[in-house]
């Protein structure tokens, strides 16, 4: 079962895709999205949520405080039950709509404006090194002065090139199989 963690629709269940997903566990999120909250990372950010599965981690972050999020999913049936989730989740929340966008996390990318402040990016364990690689040199343009880039992927992958992309990586952490990469626009880490 996953279910929103914490803020205005803390304990609400979400739908998962019945395949082609792999949803973050709940251990996970909660860990990062402390981490997040400690970093100050979410509170009326703009949130971009890619290869969104059941948009688990953009909804957390909106319940959390997050001011806009964008939720970008290719698989039809996995939009679906981002849209349920959307509407179970808005319940708790009146005043912001996220948009769910049926689309190739690249495409998507190539012609999006942002900026984003807080990006997930979750993708298929089998996502190519180069596919990676891609997506982060289509985001980087995208993102504000202070943004925060999460990467979820298999702990035995290699880590993402966020240096071809102008960005920086900041902190890694492991669970179990799971690895997290945190990374930011490299003009931002000669700031802080």
């Amino acid at each position: 079962m996953t279910r929103i963690i914490a803020g205005a629709a803390r304990g609400l269940r979400l739908d998962v895709p019945t395949s082609g997903t792999r949803p973050t566990s709940d251990r996970v999120r909660e860990s990062l999205f402390g981490a997040l909250e400690s970093a100050d990372a979410i509170e009326g950010a703009r949130v971009l949520d890619l290869y969104a599965g059941s948009g688990a981690l953009g909804l957390e972050a909106l319940s959390r405080g997050a001011s806009t999020l964008d939720l970008v999913e290719r698989a039809r049936p996995a939009a679906a039950v981002i849209r349920r989730n959307l509407r179970t989740v808005s319940k708790s929340m009146f005043d912001v709509t996220p948009r769910v966008h049926e689309s190739p996390v690249l495409a998507f990318l190539t012609r999006a404006a942002g900026p984003w402040d807080l990006v997930f990016t979750d993708p298929p364990y089998d996502l190519s090194d180069d596919a990676m690689a891609a997506d982060l040199a289509a985001l980087a343009p995208a993102l504000s002065e202070e943004a925060v880039v999460v990467v979820e992927r298999a702990r035995r992958s290699t880590p993402p090139d966020f240096t071809a992309a102008g960005l920086e990586m900041f902190r890694e952490k492991v669970y179990g199989d799971t690895a997290v990469w945190w990374a930011q626009p490299a003009v931002a880490s000669q700031s802080r």
